[in-house]
C-alpha cells in the first residue's frame, strides 16, 4: 500500500451522496464525518444550515483509501477537470462491474475495450464530474 498519496475530492454539497456512490459501485468500508459532529471551534464558525456538510469521509478498500469532503462553507468551490482516478482491478468481471456502476449516469469517453495495455480499459466522467480510467491487471509492461 502506498499511503503517502492519498486522492482527497472535494464536492459543492453533496459529498455524502458522491459517497455512498461510490462505496456501492466499489465496495468498501465507509465512514462520514459531519461538521456537527466536530468539536465547535470558534476561528471556523460553522452556520446552522451547514451542519450536515461533510467535514471529512473516508473509502477504504483493499488497504487503499479516497478522502473526501464538502468544499469549506463560505469557500468558493471550482470543479477541476485535471486529475482522473485510475483504478487498477484484478479481473474481467470486477472491471465490468465497477464499470457499470461508476459511469451511470456519466459520460463515457472510451467504453470498456481491450488495448495493447490491457484486456479492458475505460475513461469516463461521473455524475460528480470525476474522471475515471479502469484498468484490468494482466502481464506485461503496465502491470505492477
Amino acid at each position: 500500500m502506498s499511503d503517502w498519496l492519498i486522492p482527497y475530492i472535494n464536492f459543492n454539497g453533496n459529498c455524502e451522496e458522491a459517497v455512498k456512490f461510490y462505496q456501492s459501485a466499489i465496495g468498501g468500508e465507509a465512514q462520514i464525518l459531519h461538521y456537527k459532529d466536530a468539536p465547535a471551534n470558534p476561528d471556523f464558525p460553522i452556520s446552522e444550515g451547514s451542519q450536515n456538510l461533510v467535514l471529512h469521509a473516508e473509502l477504504r478498500k483493499d488497504g487503499h483509501v479516497i478522502r473526501f469532503a464538502d468544499n469549506f462553507p463560505g469557500t468558493p468551490f471550482s470543479q477541476g477537470n485535471a486529475i482522473s482516478f485510475a483504478l487498477e482491478l484484478p479481473t474481467a468481471e470486477e472491471t465490468r462491474r465497477i464499470f457499470t456502476a461508476l459511469s451511470q449516469e456519466g459520460e463515457v469517453e472510451m467504453d470498456l475495450q481491450e488495448t495493447f495495455f490491457s484486456p479492458l480499459y475505460a475513461k469516463f466522467t461521473d455524475k460528480f464530474g470525476v474522471h475515471w480510467q479502469l484498468h484490468c491487471k494482466k502481464s506485461g509492461p503496465f502491470s505492477t
